[in-house]
């Protein structure tokens, strides 16, 4: 009579054989994403994170990379692929920017957003934050210089409480601009565009100025 074998199940090495393939499909997906974001001129995260998921047959979510490891894979790609062109398209958005926001100075303006961080694609909207005494000052302000907007609200968030902004959309020199309106009191405070999310970086006048005058004197040494 031949003796049964005992099988036993491993769960340490199935457990590394998953973990292993949850870390190389966050790492595909991240790079598919980068991919999409700089050939497509996708600029919202979430979007191309589905779409590459998609692509790859990718199902569960939990092998969704952070938007940190894609702004990784979509520097080195933009440094490996698009080294000449995506400098220069950054420039000019960001004194598109800065043109803007010397325009809306009385109202202490912020560059936040991928034109801040270097990140912008073809068709990424200036994101501008603004701490006027009321929004309807800058309503006036727009419609006496006959400058056409739409607005709707929105929140952001200050560690868990959320804060009321009116968000303005609006053309610059034919490029698109969305402006966040505060209140007064948030220009001191940090801010996330979600409970969970990064803070939002920002620069104001000063700042972009001294960036554009680094791109010059990068540009020409």
């Amino acid at each position: 009579m031949r003796e049964g074998r005992t099988m036993t199940y491993d769960w340490n090495s199935d457990m590394a054989r998953r973990t292993n393939h949850q870390t190389d499909m966050r790492a595909r997906i991240a790079a598919a994403a980068a991919r999409i974001m700089a050939e497509d001129g996708v600029d919202d995260f979430a979007l191309a994170k589905r779409k590459a998921a998609r692509q790859l047959g990718a199902t569960e979510t939990h092998s969704l990379p952070r938007n940190e490891e894609i702004e990784l894979e979509l520097r080195a790609y933009r440094e490996l692929y698009q080294a000449g062109e995506h400098p220069e398209l950054v420039a000019e958005l960001r004194r598109v920017a800065f043109d803007a926001m010397q325009a809306l100075e009385q109202f202490s303006p912020y560059l936040t957003g991928p034109v801040l961080s270097g990140l912008a694609g073809p068709y990424a909207e200036i994101d501008l934050q603004l701490f006027p005494d009321s929004a309807k000052d800058v309503e006036i302000f727009l419609l006496d210089r006959g400058i056409a907007f739409t607005t709707q609200e929105a929140k952001r968030f200050s560690g868990d409480r959320a804060r009321a902004v009116s968000l303005i959309s609006l053309a610059w020199d034919g490029v698109p601009v969305r402006l966040s309106v505060f209140d007064p009191r948030d220009e001191r405070v940090t801010l996330k565009t979600s409970q969970a999310g990064k803070v939002m970086n920002r620069a104001g006048i000063s700042e972009v100025s001294a960036i554009l005058s680094g791109e010059r004197t990068d540009k020409s040494s």
